[in-house]
């Protein structure tokens, strides 16, 4: 494929345009090349083979396109080895004493660990160079060296080595192409240096603002945006600029797709402050897994990530993935299950929960996993007797854990045993005083059990602790109305309810109940009215049972 796009020629334009072009073009790519070896930016490597392609084309006579040009598409996996060997014989063919051309096809030669013919075609480099050698002398130094690595050495070949290392790095003074790219280097390398060091310095001192102002001169002033754009962003991520830290991050991997690091931060920006933008995220991890590093983490950041999505089957994949490649993670068990219960494979979940809870990295976090394992006992299994035990365990594992404290109480709720469930619900109130919410479901199971003094306090505490609570205000309602008799009372707490939740069924139907014991008789009309109408829409009550309270309002 490659050989064909060198081989197109350019028709229908004279010779000597055709050379005019071919020039242009190579100097351009000379230009990217350079800005390449600088900066390591992507963006100029795949200019710099754009434009020796289009040199190729316009003039195939020109050897250095060919060595360069397979330098740049060996380095970037588009061709192989041999096909890189291959393109540098064809320089040698066009300029049979072009030193470099060589030079590069003993380079490659020896990437293939052909020693013999790398190190011929490397002396016919010294032997052309003469005084500018330098470079070809100490490639063959490397030649001999890997040779004496492999294995497959003599006595002539240390010999060899010593001497042209030696002599090259003495005569690399008058290789002048290299110095001026070692000038360049360093220039651009003071400057990076100093633009660097102010701007840590700025921000040692909080001087944030002026720091990023260094940076973005930095961005224009030197080869390497990349890196002050990566500093920009992180300056941006500390002072809660996550727009521009993302923006930033972006610039950076527009010229370097392969930049790992920033990959990661710009997918943990993205995953934390970007919920909205799940889609770019998700591709931000599968481009971190042609790294082959830390495959594990990233397929679990994926599977969250599809969870956000609601992408129940690859969110599954994802886990597995990350499981498969390291089987006792207790997290990535604990989401895996999480997974399977979103996708309603209860049974699958059962057991990675459970595998989860065995590997017990923490206490209290186990805990978190035992409630909501007991959850699907309950809810989903109706095993309330595995719920309950669940629930107990993870209260031995973090006797704090508020929550389960709740749930063991709603389970018994749900079989009726009242007892247990008011001790359930008092220890919550033990480990959370000041939470509403233990009190309100305390005060439906003392309201149960017939303890109506008790329901009381505890509904008075609820309401107290969150006078926005409407279910909470409706059930003290209805401990005045039914428990004490006291229905003026009770309508106070039933309109506060319906205050907080105007949509409140059930509360306008207690209203109405307690409206119609007062003898209000179209309070009492309009309130189950106003009940009829909205339980079209919830179906909480029996409607019958309302219509037959308010007929009975008008019976003579």
């Amino acid at each position: 494929m490659v050989e064909q796009t060198l081989m197109q020629p350019v028709l229908n334009i004279n010779s000597g345009e055709k050379t005019d072009k071919a020039k242009k073009y190579l100097e351009q790519a000379r230009i990217f090349h350079e800005r390449y070896l600088i900066r390591k930016d992507n963006s100029d490597l795949q200019d710099a083979i754009t434009n020796y392609i289009d040199a190729v084309k316009y003039d195939p006579t020109i050897p250095e396109t060919y060595y360069r040009l397979a330098t740049l598409m060996w380095e970037q996996g588009q061709i192989s080895i041999n096909t890189a060997i291959d393109q540098c014989k064809t320089a040698v063919s066009l300029a049979p004493n072009n030193m470099n051309a060589h030079m590069y096809t003993g380079f490659f030669m020896q990437m293939a660990e052909n020693y013999p013919e790398a190190i011929d075609e490397l002396k016919s480099a010294v032997k052309t160079g003469k005084l500018k050698s330098a470079r070809p002398r100490l490639v063959l130094s490397q030649a001999f060296l890997q040779k004496i690595n492999s294995g497959s050495v003599n006595a002539g070949d240390y010999l060899n080595f010593l001497y042209y290392f030696l002599s090259g790095s003495v005569m690399l003074a008058w290789d002048k192409p290299l110095l001026k790219m070692i000038y360049k280097k360093m220039s651009d390398d003071i400057s990076v240096f100093t633009y660097s060091t102010v701007g840590h310095f700025l921000e040692k001192f909080k001087l944030f603002d002026k720091a990023e102002n260094i940076y973005k001169q930095a961005v224009l002033g030197t080869q390497h945006s990349q890196l002050f754009y990566d500093k920009i962003g992180d300056l941006a991520l500390k002072n809660d600029e996550v727009d521009l830290c993302a923006d930033c991050y972006r610039k950076v991997l527009e010229s370097n797709p392969l930049n790992r690091e920033v990959l990661v931060k710009l997918a943990v920006v993205l995953q934390t402050y970007f919920p909205e933008n799940t889609a770019e995220a998700i591709e931000c991890y599968e481009r971190l897994l042609q790294f082959d590093m830390d495959t594990a983490s990233i397929y679990y950041e994926l599977g969250h990530l599809y969870l956000r999505k609601e992408d129940k089957i690859n969110s599954v994949s994802a886990f597995k993935l990350a499981l498969e490649r390291d089987t006792e993670n207790p997290y990535y068990n604990n989401s895996l299950a999480f997974a399977y219960a979103k996708a309603e494979l209860f049974d699958d979940a059962i057991e990675y929960y459970q595998k989860a809870i065995s590997l017990n990295p923490d206490n209290e976090w186990t805990s978190i996993v035992c409630q909501a394992l007991g959850t699907i006992y309950a809810e989903e299994k109706g095993n309330m007797q595995a719920a309950v035990a669940t629930y107990q365990a993870g209260i031995i594992l973090d006797p704090m854990n508020y929550e389960l404290y709740i749930s063991l109480g709603d389970t018994y709720m749900a079989e009726y045993d009242l007892d247990n469930a008011i001790k359930a619900y008092c220890d919550a109130i033990i480990v959370q005083p000041d939470n509403y919410r233990g009190y309100s479901k305390a005060g439906i199971a003392l309201y149960e059990k017939d303890y109506v003094e008790e329901a009381l306090v505890a509904y008075h505490k609820s309401v107290e602790l969150n006078p926005e609570n409407a279910l909470a205000q409706n059930n003290l309602g209805i401990v005045y109305l039914e428990g004490l008799m006291d229905a003026e009372e009770a309508l106070e707490y039933f309109e506060e309810a319906i205050n907080l939740d105007p949509s409140y069924t059930l509360a306008y139907f207690n209203a109405g109940r307690a409206s119609q014991e007062m003898g209000f008789t179209n309070d009492a009309a309009n309130y189950y009215q106003m009940a009829i109408d909205l339980n079209k829409d919830s179906q909480e009550l029996d409607e019958e049972d309302i219509q037959q309270r308010l007929r009975s309002l008008f019976d003579v």
